[in-house]
């Protein structure tokens, strides 16, 4: 009997051990596969706000937080499913998508520096004193949700990557890991954000004059980086789907555009030195941007010539 529970510890030892090291095997595929899609973060922070920015100080953080578990639901609920299944069943599916994605991309994008370059714009904004708010504040919360499934698509494709080589366990376990723990840090970004100006006035009130003159500094950088935000997010949208789209025709075995951008890329980082990873990833970024207002372009020129043809009808 003795020798039995011995026997019976041990196993239960060895179980607990082997279940530890592969908790931190997991942790550090999650990390490792969190840094890779460390980019399409960046740009995902700089996207969201351009959809919370015209909302009354009141609503900014409850749309936020709407906006947060529809990113949520995009990766636990579909795309976490989606890329599993894809993964083991069909996997040549999955670069056709994500171009897709990339595509739509390209098409918002282009459709803001429309906006942005001829002062006119596509739908509602508070300016126009939308009678049905509620409906409003939906729209653009659908809009910001169907955005965050494009780039939250391409980051856990990107981790989906990262981790091929463990078992469909430990592939959900680190991609649930990674969409978690990228949301929290992606619209915990963007509420620091929009709520910039709140705590500005509310230091400007302070008694003490360092506080006065961090909420002044605040109050005005405020407007300043909206405004640098709004362009990033716009430049973010084309070069992250014109990336996509050279990424997968070279996949799909059209790699001229590609090897285009690879050599480009090469040359201004062997020109510049010290300096050639930063220039050499702005010249990748501008290139990607350059086909994402090529494709996306186009698209926008189709669907309002669909949209005019559809009026008169």
């Amino acid at each position: 009997m003795p020798t039995g529970l011995v026997a019976l510890l041990d196993d239960v030892s060895l179980i607990a051990r082997t279940a530890a090291a592969s908790l931190d095997d997991v942790s550090a595929a999650a990390a490792r596969a969190g840094s890779k899609a460390a980019g399409v973060v960046i740009d995902d922070a700089a996207v969201t706000p351009s959809y919370v920015t015209e909302f009354t100080p009141d609503r900014e953080l409850p749309v936020i937080a709407r906006i947060a578990r529809g990113s949520l639901f995009n990766k636990l609920v579909i795309l976490l499913p989606a890329a599993l299944l894809l993964s083991a069943f069909l996997p040549a599916a999955i670069t056709p998508l994500l171009m897709a994605g990339g595509l739509f991309l390209c098409f918002e994008g282009a459709e803001k520096l429309i906006e942005k370059l001829t002062g006119e714009t596509h739908g509602e904004t508070l300016a126009d004193h939308p009678v049905d708010t509620v409906t409003f504040e939906n729209a653009r919360v659908a809009g910001a949700v169907r955005t965050d499934l494009i780039l939250s698509a391409e980051i856990m494709a990107i981790a989906l990557a990262e981790v091929a080589d463990q078992g469909i366990v430990q592939q959900a376990v680190i991609l649930a890991l990674v969409g978690l723990a990228i949301t929290v840090i992606v619209y915990g970004a963007v509420g620091a954000i929009v709520k910039m100006d709140d705590v500005g006035l509310h230091l400007t009130r302070q008694s003490s004059g360092a506080a006065r003159g961090v909420g002044t500094f605040l109050l005005r950088a405020m407007p300043v980086l909206l405004v640098f935000l709004s362009i990033v997010g716009t430049a973010a949208m084309l070069w992250v789907g014109g990336s996509i789209i050279l990424h997968g025709l070279e996949v799909l075995g059209i790699g001229g555009p590609a090897h285009v951008e690879h050599a480009a890329r090469h040359w201004v980082e062997q020109a510049t030195g010290p300096l050639g990873g930063l220039f050499g990833w702005l010249t990748h970024a501008g290139l990607s941007a350059v086909v994402g207002i090529v494709l996306g372009g186009a698209v926008a020129l189709v669907v309002h010539l669909v949209a005019k043809r559809k009026d008169r009808h």
